[in-house]
């Protein structure tokens, strides 16, 4: 499969979160607002990516009767890395996804991408099944996370373009604050998924 072929499936017609409904934990808890969907979605692709290209590597000589653990403890070591890295350098960032953080270790994309690809196939196409699923993952969360945020707060970018963000007149000063709650991440993954389903509708009709 050409690469180009391999990021349209991880981006949009096997999408994680909304097509295979997968990772839904951090897709629903760290999406309010656009920065720390970002961060979620970096921190989860470079684990991802890494993992895929140590396992791929180490596929031959992992016995199968302890290869779940394997691959957990080849997860949680980039996941303590990054973890590290974000508490160093990004500590706001670090504090705003919180426990979700660590959890990347049993999201349930990167391990099963492991089990189902890396520790079938060779070193290359394990890293780039690592970068467009990763890519797949953070356009979820992104499109999540700058939708919440713009209902819920009335800004766009709030921490990455500057502290306040963009701020849209009206949205602002009459934010719909249920957005940016857990109702509201429930809410924006139905609508989203309800278009995605409209859409694909039409596409089958014609």
């Amino acid at each position: 499969m050409k690469f180009s072929e391999r990021l349209k499936a991880g981006v949009l017609l096997d999408n994680p979160v909304f097509m295979q409904t997968i990772g839904l934990c951090p897709s629903l808890a760290t999406t309010t607002s656009l920065s720390n969907a970002v961060g979620m979605g970096v921190a989860a692709t470079v684990v991802l990516i890494c993992s895929n290209v140590v396992i791929s590597l180490l596929r031959k000589f992992i016995p199968d009767k302890i290869r779940i653990a394997a691959f957990i403890s080849i997860i949680a070591t980039f996941v303590t890395l990054i973890q590290m890295l974000l508490n160093a350098y990004i500590p706001s960032l670090a504090a705003s996804l919180g426990l979700f953080l660590p959890l990347i270790v049993v999201n349930c994309i990167i391990l099963g991408r492991a089990e189902a690809y890396a520790s079938k196939n060779k070193v290359l196409p394990s890293a780039l099944d690592g970068v467009c699923m990763g890519l797949g993952f953070t356009f979820a969360l992104v499109l999540m996370g700058f939708f919440r945020e713009l209902l819920g707060a009335g800004t766009i970018a709030a921490g990455i373009i500057s502290e306040k963000g963009i701020q849209i007149p009206g949205l602002v000063d009459n934010p719909a604050t249920m957005m940016i709650l857990p109702a509201g991440g429930f809410l924006m993954m139905g609508f989203i998924l309800a278009a995605i389903q409209k859409i694909m509708s039409g596409k089958e009709g014609k």
